[in-house]
C-alpha cells in the first residue's frame, strides 16, 4: 500500500491518491474468472447433452426420466452462469476499491490515510477542496438574512487588513432556533493562500 499525496498537493480528477494491498483481491478475481469459465463450459456441455437427449427421445431410445434429468442439469447450469458473472463483477469492484482516486480537480486539504493503517469502510481518507474553491459560511440575524440574495457579491475583511471577494451561492432556508441566526453560503472562487 502507498499514500501518494500530501496536504497542499494539487490533484486532477481520476488521479491516484492512495493504493492498498490488492494481492488477496487479485487472487479472488482470478478464482471468479475461472468459476465463470467453468460455469460457461458446464452450460455448453449440459445444453449439448440435453439437445442430443431431446433428439433421441423422439425415437424412444431414451427414457422420459433420463431426458428430464438432462434438461434439469441444463437449467441448473444456465442459472449458475449469471451468478458467476455477478461474482466476477463483485471481485472487479473490490479491486477498484483498492485504489483511492480524486473525484475532481482540486487541492488536498486534509489527509488521514497512512501507510500500513487498516481503514474501515466509509472512513474519510482525504479532504479535497474541489476545483480550488472554498466556501465561507456567515451567520446573520433574520433581518439581515432577508436582504441577501444569491449572486450578490460579498467582501470579507480578514485579519491583517486583507480583503477577500466572494459571491453568495445561497442562503439558509431556516433560522436556527438556538442561535436565532441563519447561514449565508459564499463561494470564494479565488481564495489564494
Amino acid at each position: 500500500s502507498a499514500v501518494l499525496v500530501n496536504v497542499g498537493d494539487r490533484v486532477t480528477k481520476g488521479q491516484l491518491l492512495a493504493c492498498f494491498n490488492d494481492e488477496n483481491v487479485r487472487m479472488d478475481l482470478i478464482q471468479a474468472e475461472a468459476a465463470l469459465a467453468e460455469a460457461d463450459a458446464n452450460l455448453v456441455l449440459a445444453k449439448d447433452q440435453a439437445d442430443r437427449a431431446r433428439q433421441l427421445s423422439t425415437t424412444s431410445a431414451m427414457s422420459r426420466q433420463d431426458l428430464l434429468n438432462l434438461e434439469t442439469t441444463e437449467k441448473r447450469n444456465a442459472a449458475r452462469l449469471p451468478a458467476a458473472h455477478a461474482q466476477l463483477e463483485v471481485q472487479r469492484l473490490r479491486l477498484r476499491y483498492t485504489q483511492a482516486l480524486a473525484p475532481d480537480d482540486g487541492v488536498i486539504s486534509a489527509r488521514s490515510a497512512t501507510v500500513g493503517a487498516v481503514m474501515a469502510n466509509g472512513t474519510q481518507l482525504f479532504r479535497l477542496i474541489r476545483q480550488g474553491r472554498l466556501e465561507w459560511r456567515a451567520e446573520l440575524d433574520p433581518r439581515a438574512l432577508e436582504r441577501i440574495q444569491p449572486g450578490q457579491e460579498v467582501e470579507i475583511l480578514l485579519p491583517g487588513d486583507t480583503h477577500l471577494r466572494g459571491v453568495v451561492r445561497q442562503t439558509s432556508p431556516v433560522v436556527s432556533s438556538t442561535t436565532r441566526s441563519g447561514l449565508v453560503y459564499v463561494d470564494l472562487p479565488e481564495p489564494g493562500s
